[in-house]
């Protein structure tokens, strides 16, 4: 798994790339947990790189989105492969995180 970190104005971009599974998941939420601990507040997770997702994977989304919450922050998502967004549509994960098509929607769609 392999992680960019960029920064769009206010929102921090994590770009990803491999499989989300149980081997890898740890690693994500480990970089997810620090950017939120280090005072990230807007967040953007591309998954233009990431060809698999599994329960594992949704739940460190899930996980970074109540930590954000908690905060006032937001998570979005974007450049989903369509196979993988209905991993999402039947979790309902859909219905919790906004997902976009690329960067320019998602960054566009943050406040401010």
């Amino acid at each position: 798994m392999e992680f960019a970190v960029t920064n769009a104005g206010p929102v921090t971009v994590l770009a990803i790339a491999g499989r989300l599974d149980s081997n890898t998941s740890k690693e994500l939420e480990d970089k997810v947990m620090g950017l939120i601990t280090g005072g990230a507040q807007l967040l953007l997770m591309d998954f233009g790189g990431v060809d698999y997702i599994n329960s594992s994977g949704l739940r460190v989304l899930l996980m970074a989105f109540q930590h954000l919450k908690k905060s006032g922050g937001l998570l979005h998502l974007c450049d989903i492969k369509d196979y993988m967004r209905e991993v999402f549509e039947i979790s309902g994960y859909n219905e919790i995180f906004p997902i976009f098509p690329g960067q320019a929607e998602a960054l566009a769609a943050f406040p401010g």
